[in-house]
């Protein structure tokens, strides 16, 4: 038997990357507020005690389950800071995201953590909000790369079209709703560089 596995099915060193794998899974099948920490607990498998040793609070396990999407790149955002992608295939790859099979379509991870928590001072809003900002910079950044006109105007656009995309796609259950939502980006593209 190793050091991180004991006889009670797995617990031992890595509680914390369990935890947040656990959480995850939990929290894209059921939602963030209909998943209580003993299920987080059951799911690592780790004793309260150590889940509580990593996460104080609700509010803890949720911001760093969000920031442990935000660092992994599978996010909405991700493909934004992704440099071997030239800029306009960047943004347009915000409208192509993936989801496993099987697995269900969440849309945004942020937009759903902002929707569970809709006090705009709550620090898992607050944290979401950080997020979709983030997006409008980066997204700004590669406008303005490409030359487009009003680069703030159509970074709005953009990423509204975007998170538009992304909770249709959860309501309907379409993984591949964003081509909706592309087409139009590329026409506000071509717009902004042309002439």
């Amino acid at each position: 038997m190793s050091a991180t596995t004991t006889a009670s099915g797995g617990r031992g060193r890595g509680g914390r990357e369990r935890i947040l794998a656990a959480a995850a899974r939990l929290f894209a099948v059921q939602g963030i507020n209909a998943t209580g920490m003993e299920q987080v607990a059951e799911a690592a498998p780790v004793s309260k005690r150590t889940l509580y040793v990593h996460f104080r609070t609700k509010n803890d396990l949720v911001i760093a389950h969000l920031q442990a999407l935000a660092s992994s790149g599978a996010t909405l955002e991700g493909v934004l800071t992704r440099e071997d992608i030239p800029p306009r295939e960047r943004i347009l790859g915000l409208f192509d995201q993936p989801v496993p099979e099987a697995a269900p379509v969440r849309g945004c991870p942020f937009i759903d953590a902002a929707v569970e928590f809709p006090d705009p001072d709550s620090p898992v809003h607050s944290y979401a909000r950080e997020q979709k900002l983030r997006m409008v910079e980066l997204v700004t950044a590669l406008v303005t790369e490409l030359g487009c006109r009003e680069p703030a105007a159509l970074a709005e656009q953009l990423v509204t079209l975007a998170d538009g995309a992304a909770s249709r796609a959860m309501v309907l259950g379409e993984a591949d709703y964003g081509r909706h939502a592309r087409a139009a980006a590329e026409t506000l593209l071509a717009h902004a560089l042309a002439g």
